[in-house]
């Protein structure tokens, strides 16, 4: 999809700049937060895949700090009515006041991942097939071993955050995550042992 949020207004980034910017004029702080993120969670347990669930959001999120008072708005639509409304609502809290705008962050040019999308790489089917061979392989390890657990889950997020000041932040954040948990038991004694990992990279990276 495309990244740039911004351009997904139905309207050119001027006028959203130009809403923004007249919202949190006589503001102390504020900005206009963008977010898209797309979840993906699946789980098997007791020999078969028991859940499975894929979610996206969508939307923006309006803040402007006058003093100690702060006005926030958001809206799941990235439309120029729905930033209109928001602008609206948070201006209440400069009517009157006038500020002096902060200082915008400190850049930095270090990239601490990459940007791909990890629920799309590897497929659904390989990802249900890697979860069957887990369970086989920890079951196959002891014969005590009572239930095998484990869940892979991957979510994307792309970030756009635009100050009243024209300061820009555009972050594309993958996260991939993978749990194991496995009960084992002798009679009536039983142990439940977990582990888990993850980060910000592929699934790839995690699994050999």
């Amino acid at each position: 999809m495309n990244t740039d949020l911004i351009s997904l207004f139905d309207a050119d980034e001027a006028t959203v700049r130009k809403v923004l910017s007249e919202t949190l004029s006589g503001a102390d702080d504020g900005e206009l937060f963008l977010e898209h993120a797309q979840a993906e969670v699946l789980s098997f347990d007791n020999g078969r895949l028991k859940g499975g669930s894929f979610n996206t959001d969508q939307g923006f999120g309006l803040r402007a700090v006058a003093g100690e008072s702060v006005g926030y708005a958001h809206a799941g639509e990235l439309s120029l009515a729905a930033l209109r409304r928001a602008a609206d609502a948070v201006g209440q809290v400069t009517r009157g006041y006038a500020g002096s705008y902060a200082a915008a962050p400190q850049r930095t040019n270090k990239k601490l991942y990459g940007d791909e999308n990890p629920i799309g790489e590897p497929s659904f089917e390989a990802k249900v097939a890697l979860l069957q061979e887990v369970d086989a392989y920890l079951r196959a390890k002891d014969p005590k071993v009572r239930q095998v657990t484990a869940s892979i889950s991957a979510s994307w997020q792309v970030v756009d955050i635009l100050r009243a000041d024209g300061h820009r932040v555009h972050d594309v954040r993958p996260m991939t995550r993978i749990n194991f948990s496995v009960v084992v038991g002798d009679g009536d004694r039983q142990e439940t042992g977990s582990f888990g990992v993850g980060g910000r990279r592929g699934l790839g990276d995690f699994v050999t």
